[in-house]
């Protein structure tokens, strides 16, 4: 008899929060508009395959939106969108032309002819004004941006939609009335869709954390023993076990209550994990989690090899059900996903042929069932599991023809088998293989600095913990009631969710990262409007800012002739830049007009254009002044860093400010005598301590420039260091380049 494989197909559906106050308007549409497009349809396709069996991730704050649009909440899409033209304000009409054409033009877009014409002539020329478009063609482009999201399935369900569609152009108000009203039909079906599927046995729900928050980095992220980590965390002290252990207890509860039944596995937010997490997840009674090949590999220390297409040479590892026994005795079951799969549905099949992708993908399955024939054991799982939502919008039909087909050869095999997760290992208990060591990891690279490690969401993460302190502090003293501190700490661990941190800094960027960052400062604000305390100045600049970030970053290495004369300008060609903008009436208050900066395999180069406003007519400066360059070196040798030490003018601290730094060069101006560099290393107690025999350079003549050596500065081969600038007259701040996030680079190998 032939052994059969079991393949668990996982889909993770999951969005953020993105109400800035508690049952306000979303600020995003995404929620609704992927409820429209892909939710229902992607479980309605069972209906179909009679043998399939799936498994769906729903993360709690996804759910919180599907119920809140079935009761009449609104994005700020929505509520545009029935809103009577005539209403519209002109920062409404600017909105409309800024974000009513966020969707994939091949597939949504295009291919609606008016929607493809309103397109085009918005995107015409680089500047356009809301008078460049009527009333009619506002009307339109609402309309037209909700039409396009839905699901083609739903015109041979709902008449109406075929109707708007032979329509074309000319909708009114009473159309995207109907609209709005049938994305709230739609939604009202997922909740009890996903329930009937569960109790009927076709599905498995699992879901995630509430918030979808990172759980190794809560629970303890110095506790990671991650080499790229180790020197460049947030400055504030991160442990927050009790956070990590409410968020999974919150979302279990939350999906006992919605579906009836306490979820058996976890989908760990982002397939992060650690043994603390698992330790975690097993004393609150769950049976299984899921994770990338990746965390296996350095569990174990075996690498995977593959051949050219991505097959494993052998997949049995991969395709084993693993136990892990925490130190209290408890057991969990640990899966592994193959990594290659979600990267070639997300990133490579939507470009091709969707029946012969599904072919290729099925052909994968049956490649990794004919290699483990001659395996000694007899029972193997397969787990593919992936984000079950945006990949779709660049497939014809949304990824049905894709989904049919592969699901079409599955279910017709009958040496492959769709499985419940938790049948399966329930089935199969006594047979796993013992993980005695889980080294912690993510899908990312295997390590977590997409959320950490990174100056701008270090910085969100020190917000986040000083504003924890305090809610800590406002719980202790006694005068809140019990409802506040639910509230307050509801607010905090909206904050702790991942995508705030995935659009952070680098190397992410959503186009919308503005509003990422809002949202993040809000629910931060919200606990202590909660505390009924003073919101501290600094959550309310953006973390994002534009001001004082590089014009360019290095392009390439430099080595200038370190003379001071702007006839080497070729030199730095190549260089970062700062501009410095400022009009003819404050001129005279900027030191600089740009920064340049760069590097070769040995030294750190600034260069500082003065301006010559400051200079008299001997191009002498006309007051006394200072630079501080502050280091933050990433390596083992200075884990003591110190604060700046420039008197700031307002207790408004920018962002750089609150972070400590390893090394200072302070560079002093003046008309009469040249003050010799002084350079500082960073020592205990916030402190910091002059050091002599460096080869540090500076000469100043038609321009600054300055070489410092990476060996005074300790900086290896291949590491990282951040550094920013601070002006200052006796001792006062008073501008700093760049004011919100350090500039980041490394020395060349």
């Amino acid at each position: 008899m032939q052994r059969k494989l079991s393949v668990a197909f996982v889909w993770h559906f999951h969005q953020p929060n993105y109400q800035a106050q508690p049952n306000g308007i979303r600020l995003m549409p995404w929620a609704r508009l992927h409820a429209i497009k892909d939710y229902l349809d992607m479980l309605l396709l069972l209906d179909k395959f009679p043998n399939l069996k799936l498994n769906f991730s729903l993360v709690p704050t996804l759910i919180d939106a599907i119920e809140d649009y079935s009761n009449e909440g609104h994005d700020i899409h929505s509520k545009l969108t029935v809103t009577p033209v005539e209403e519209l304000t002109d920062d409404d009409k600017l909105y409309i032309l800024n974000y009513f054409f966020d969707a994939n033009y091949e597939n949504l877009i295009s291919k609606n002819p008016r929607y493809n014409e309103l397109y085009l002539k918005r995107y015409s020329k680089s500047e356009i004004g809301i008078e460049d478009f009527n009333n009619q063609e506002y009307e339109d482009i609402m309309f037209l941006f909700n039409f396009v999201w839905f699901d083609p399935i739903w015109k041979n369900v709902y008449p109406e939609l075929k109707k708007f569609e032979k329509k074309g152009k000319k909708y009114n108000l009473k159309d995207r009335q109907d609209l709005i009203e049938l994305n709230r039909k739609i939604i009202r079906q997922i909740i009890p869709s996903f329930k009937q599927y569960q109790d009927s046995g076709r599905i498995e729900i699992i879901t995630s954390p509430y918030n979808h928050p990172i759980l190794p980095i809560l629970i303890n992220v110095n506790d990671l023993k991650n080499p790229s980590l180790k020197h460049s965390l947030p400055s504030e002290k991160m442990a927050l076990m009790v956070d990590a252990k409410e968020q999974v207890k919150l979302a279990l509860e939350r999906l006992e209550e919605v579906f009836g039944k306490k979820p058996e596995g976890i989908w760990p937010s982002e397939h992060c994990i650690s043994q603390k997490t698992l330790d975690v997840l097993a004393n609150l009674d769950i049976k299984w989690v899921i994770t990338d090949e990746s965390v296996l590999s350095n569990s174990i220390n075996k690498e995977f090899i593959r051949d050219f297409r991505g097959c494993y040479e052998d997949p049995y590892d991969v395709c084993s059900l693993y136990l892990y026994k925490t130190k209290r005795d408890k057991e969990i079951n640990i899966l592994f996903r193959d990594s290659v799969i979600p990267n070639l549905i997300n990133f490579e099949y939507s470009h091709h042929d969707s029946i012969l992708c599904a072919n290729d993908l099925f052909d994968r399955i049956k490649t990794v069932h004919d290699k483990l024939k001659n395996s000694p054991d007899k029972k193997h799982i397969f787990t593919i599991a992936m984000d079950g939502e945006n990949c779709w919008d660049s497939y014809p039909r949304d990824g049905a023809i894709f989904l049919e087909r592969l699901y079409s050869l599955i279910n017709e095999d009958k040496s492959i088998k769709t499985v419940l997760i938790s049948e399966y290992i329930n089935e199969n208990k006594q047979t796993e293989k013992i993980l005695k060591k889980v080294t912690a990891g993510s899908w990312v690279n295997q390590e977590f600095q997409l959320w950490v490690a990174e100056p701008t969401k270090n910085l969100a993460w020190n917000y986040l913990i000083q504003t924890r302190n305090d809610l800590k502090i406002a719980e202790k003293s006694g005068r809140l009631t019990k409802e506040q501190i639910k509230s307050a700490k509801s607010e905090l661990y909206i904050a702790e969710g991942s995508d705030w941190f995935w659009w952070y800094g680098e190397p992410n960027n959503s186009g919308q990262d503005h509003i990422f960052d809002f949202l993040f400062r809000e629910h931060l604000k919200n606990v202590y409007n909660i505390l009924e305390k003073p919101i501290p100045s600094y959550l309310e600049m953006p973390l994002i800012s534009f001001i004082g970030k590089p014009l360019r970053n290095p392009r390439r290495e430099i080595t200038p002739n370190i003379n001071g004369m702007v006839k080497d300008n070729e030199e730095w060609l190549s260089a970062g830049c700062i501009d410095i903008p400022a009009g003819p009436i404050l001129q005279e208050n900027k030191i600089f007009n740009r920064i340049y900066f760069g590097t070769d395999k040995e030294n750190l180069y600034v260069r500082f254009d003065i301006n010559k406003y400051l200079l008299d007519s001997k191009d002498s400066f006309k007051e006394y002044f200072s630079i501080y360059i502050y280091i933050k070196a990433h390596n083992s040798a200075f884990e003591i860093t110190s604060p700046s030490r420039t008197t700031n003018k307002t207790d408004n601290l920018l962002p750089v400010l609150l972070d400590g730094y390893t090394h200072e060069v302070k560079i002093a101006l003046t008309s009469n005598r040249k003050y010799p560099l002084q350079y500082s290393q960073a020592v205990k107690d916030g402190l910091w301590e002059l050091k002599w025999g460096h080869h540090i350079k500076y000469v100043h003549k038609e321009i600054l420039e300055i070489s410092i050596p990476y060996d005074d500065l300790g900086i290896n081969p291949g590491e990282s260091f951040d550094f920013f600038f601070i002006t200052g007259c006796s001792g006062v701040t008073e501008d700093i380049y760049p004011k919100d996030i350090p500039l980041v680079l490394s020395r060349p190998v």
